[in-house]
């Protein structure tokens, strides 16, 4: 079994068996040149500095134990952040209201509000503005888009 696997099933027991664990799930596990391991973690109700660090001090007391990195390695586990590309039903669940860019496999690209997720699409809204006899009409858009089309899909930071 792969480091990764090993660390991802440790995880799992930690969401079944801790209450406190028990809405979050693993987006990556990266492990880059150097020994430095990379964890990704989640949660429905939001993942808080206190439960990254319970998470990290879990994880290396395995690490350790089992010499899995050697002895100077780095580990980090946080939240995938808003730059990286959504990439469960929970996360867009998640991000219900907040602004998407999404870019489709036909190149294409989409943005706007996210109204709504389901297993197999999403909805975004947007504001169209069209000139129409020298004056601007707004309208507010709404497309369905298919799971299966989109490539990547990233929250987007509204100032």
């Amino acid at each position: 079994m792969e480091l990764t696997e090993k660390i991802d099933q440790l995880l799992q027991e930690k969401y079944t068996g801790d209450e406190l664990f028990a809405d979050c799930f693993t987006v990556a596990i990266e492990l880059k040149p150097g020994q430095k391991l990379y964890v990704f973690v989640d949660s429905d109700s939001g993942m808080t500095f206190e439960k990254c660090k319970i998470l990290s001090r879990y994880l290396e007391q395995f690490i350790d134990t089992n010499g899995w990195l050697g002895e100077k390695y780095v580990l980090e586990v946080s939240s995938p952040g808003i730059e990286r590309p959504l990439q469960f039903l929970r996360q867009y669940e998640k991000n219900i209201g907040r602004s998407l860019q999404v870019s489709l496999k036909d190149k294409t690209q989409k943005s706007g509000v996210l109204k709504s997720a389901q297993a197999d699409h999403i909805v975004l809204e947007w504001l169209q503005v069209e000139k129409i006899e020298k004056k601007k009409v707004e309208t507010l858009v709404e497309t369905q888009i298919s799971m299966d089309e989109i490539e990547k899909a990233v929250v987007q930071i509204v100032f």
